[in-house]
């Protein structure tokens, strides 16, 4: 298992493998029978007991394992379907509040899509795009329209993450009711938008099921991630879950000798811990310690060994959101505590802990059920010795988008980025370079 720094809440009303054990909608209403409920009660005793023996906090923030647990497995002989299951099951880790705990329920081959995308930009909720010839786009959901509330739940930075894990993961819909309101509007207009449901092929197995977090990336192919003004190399970086060898073929090939890099980590959860150790040592001229991990037991520091001649040398600006989160927090908290450039964009996630994986299986053979969690094993703590869970990264530069440049496919902070090193892009040009990747969905 690969250490992670990875927030997985940031799915962005966007499902690229389906978790949920049954069909959208009929997972809340499906009655479990006998089997059903032991395999549920088994999920729990053995992610209780991952939590036990993993969990970073041995005094587990103060909750009483044992008397929380029990409760968990008393509300599950009375529940009377999958869906009320496991939420009970999601529910008992994310009542830690640590954003690196979490359950993911038996897959599927159903696979669901929303057809849009929201995120929190400042303080409030916006469409950043809808998918061509979805429901969404026929109701007249538009990128800009600020999202008042799904399913009568009002998004807020704080609560939003949990709306998203429990429409992708916990409760995927046929449907969904929002409220909305466009740039200028001064009446909220109510849709019931439609999503699209479509089956994949029927083998779930543990292989395929615990890769999932390779699969939440916004983008695949090489050439929506990169780009070139004048000298200024800028590279859309959506995760950190690529092998840190990658990272040596991006520098020397695709970043090279370039004047300024500027790195978009907008939407960027975070990834493997050795893919962040490798670009941080080409981006500073020493080795370094990155942060320390504080666990139950000693744990090796994040650390990057620099690369010498390989180093990039131009200037460096780092671009973050709402939605960037984890190892791409502790990179641009790195570049500001070591001056090494700049970072602007929105305040990030504060959604950094370190995690490992806990694969599970209850039955046998061909009635195997696979299921999952994620378990924080470490706090991270950077050289000022502060923590930035719950607290996120303070841009040196804070610029966010507003509704009308969402409407208009205008990106301001781009636009703003190429601008501090030297170049010129138009907000109106910089929001053609990253459109939404819609046929990898």
């Amino acid at each position: 298992m690969k250490d992670l720094i990875y927030f997985f809440a940031f799915l962005c009303l966007a499902v690229t493998v389906s978790l949920v054990a049954l069909p959208a909608n009929a997972t809340a209403q499906a009655k479990m029978d006998r089997i059903e409920k032991e395999r549920m009660k088994a999920m729990l005793k053995n992610i209780k007991s991952a939590v036990q023996k993993d969990y970073y906090d041995e005094n587990f923030h103060n909750i009483d394992l044992e008397a929380r647990f029990k409760l968990a497995g008393e509300k599950l002989d009375a529940a009377t379907t999958t869906g009320q299951a496991m939420g009970i099951i999601a529910q008992t880790l994310m009542d830690f509040n640590d954003s690196h705990l979490y359950f993911l329920p038996p897959s599927t081959n159903l696979r669901v899509e929303y057809g849009w995308r929201m995120k929190m930009i400042g303080d409030k909720s916006f469409v950043t795009t809808v998918k061509p010839g979805s429901d969404a786009e026929a109701k007249g959901l538009k990128p800009g329209d600020e999202v008042l509330n799904v399913e009568g739940f009002k998004p807020t930075r704080k609560e939003m993450w949990k709306m998203l894990y429990y429409y992708n993961v916990l409760s995927k819909r046929q449907g969904l009711r929002v409220v909305a309101l466009a740039p200028g509007a001064s009446e909220p207009r109510t849709m019931d938008i439609a999503s699209k449901i479509r089956s994949l092929p029927q083998s779930i197995n543990a292989t395929n099921f615990f890769t999932l977090e390779n699969d939440f990336r916004e983008t695949r192919n090489d050439k929506h991630l990169f780009q070139k003004v004048g000298g200024i190399v800028i590279w859309r970086m959506p995760s950190f879950s690529f092998e840190p060898t990658q990272v040596d073929t991006i520098m020397s090939q695709r970043v090279g000798n370039a004047t300024g890099l500027i790195i978009d980590l907008r939407g960027n959860g975070g990834g493997y811990v050795k893919t962040l150790e490798r670009l941080a040592g080409f981006l500073f001229d020493r080795d370094l310690k990155i942060a320390d991990l504080k666990g139950r037991k000693p744990m090796d520091p994040i650390a990057s060994k620099t690369r010498g001649k390989e180093v990039f040398q131009g200037k460096l600006v780092l671009i973050i959101d709402s939605e960037s989160g984890s190892a791409s927090e502790i990179l641009a908290r790195l570049v500001q505590l070591e001056k090494r450039g700049s970072v602007i964009g929105d305040i990030s996630a504060g959604a950094v802990m370190q995690a490992r994986s806990f694969e599970g299986e209850v039955g046998s053979g061909i009635t195997s059920v696979f299921y999952g969690a994620s378990i924080t094993n470490a706090d991270v703590i950077m050289s000022d010795g502060k923590s930035v869970e719950h607290v996120g990264v303070q841009p040196d530069e804070r610029l966010i988008p507003s509704a009308e440049d969402l409407a208009a496919l205008r990106d301001p902070v781009l636009s703003r980025a190429v601008e501090m090193l030297g170049g010129t892009l138009a907000p109106e040009a910089a929001g053609k370079f990253f459109l939404y990747d819609w046929e990898g969905k």
